[in-house]
């Protein structure tokens, strides 16, 4: 089965395991790159999109842990 190239927002949600309102605000504060199609102007998030903001993620997050270190 082939993955479809666009995924609705509450896609986005489920696979990131937080809030559709989360992933609406992330999309509206343009941390997250999507597009409006339709004219209803309705969300997606291209899947190559959605994965480059996962390793973004994992990028920053690195630098956070190693700028703050676990103390005892």
């Amino acid at each position: 089965m082939v993955e479809p190239r666009f995924l609705l927002l509450s896609d986005v949600a489920t696979e990131l395991n937080v809030s559709d309102s989360q992933v609406y605000h992330m999309v509206r504060s343009g941390e997250l790159p999507a597009i409006k199609v339709g004219g209803r102007g309705q969300w997606r998030v291209e899947r190559a999109k959605l994965e480059e903001y996962i390793q973004q993620k994992y990028t920053e997050t690195a630098e956070w842990v190693r700028g703050n270190p676990l103390t005892e």
